[in-house]
Parts: C-alpha cells; structure tokens; sequence
C-alpha cells in the first residue's frame, strides 16, 4: 500500500507541483491551504507524513507543526517543512517546531521525493 500524505501549501501551481511528483511516485495524498485546514484533516484521517508549508494564511506552518506535534498521537509523524525563507535564524525556529526535514523552495523534486522517502522508513 502506498503512503498516505497531507501537503499544506496555499499556492495552488505548487500545491499542483507536489500533486504531479506524488502521483508520479504513486503516493496517496491529500491537498490543504492552511494550517486549519490541516489540523481538520488531520482529525478526520490518518497520514503517515505531512508536507508543510511555513509562509501560511492564518496559523503559520511552524505554529501548526507544534499544534501537530504536542498531540501524542502525531509525536512520530513526519513533517517535511517547505520554505522559501530558509535564512539561518528561520531554519533553527523550524526545525524547533518539532519537523522532521526542511526542504527550500524552488521544490527539488529528486531531493523532496529522497527526503519522503528517508522520513517514512
């Protein structure tokens, strides 16, 4: 069975980018534009990784990655962060929100798909 992903992006070309290199690599996934969004998802359904947008409308990725994360539930859920603001003081705040690899906008495919890849194992 293929792994189920939640992708957390507000811009709907890269929301469709995520979409194309999942589809290609057969995972299932599930697409939300906000943090709220993502916390509802979340409740409904179960995903065994979560691709998070930081720059978000309303809760921002690392506050929802912390909202995430302080449910036991989710403790060992892998969370990709993806930023285009990834100056060294920002990287340490996300990585301190508690995901598990950040990854720089532009979107490397081959570099997203290895970090999937290593997060799910």
């Amino acid at each position: 069975m293929s792994a189920a992903i939640l992708v957390v992006e507000d811009n709907a070309d890269n929301l469709k980018l995520f979409a194309w290199a999942l589809e290609d690599e057969g995972y299932g996934f599930e697409g939300v534009g906000s943090g709220e969004e993502a916390l509802e998802a979340l409740s409904r359904r179960t995903f065994d990784l979560v691709i998070m947008d930081i720059s978000l409308p309303g809760i921002d990725g690392k506050e929802t990655t912390r909202r995430i994360k302080a449910q036991e539930r989710f403790a060992r859920l892998p969370v990709i962060a993806v930023t285009a603001h990834a100056v060294k003081w920002e990287t340490a705040e996300i990585m301190a929100a508690g995901v598990t690899a950040l990854v720089t906008k532009p979107i490397d495919e081959e570099e997203l798909l290895r970090t999937i890849r290593s997060s799910i194992r």
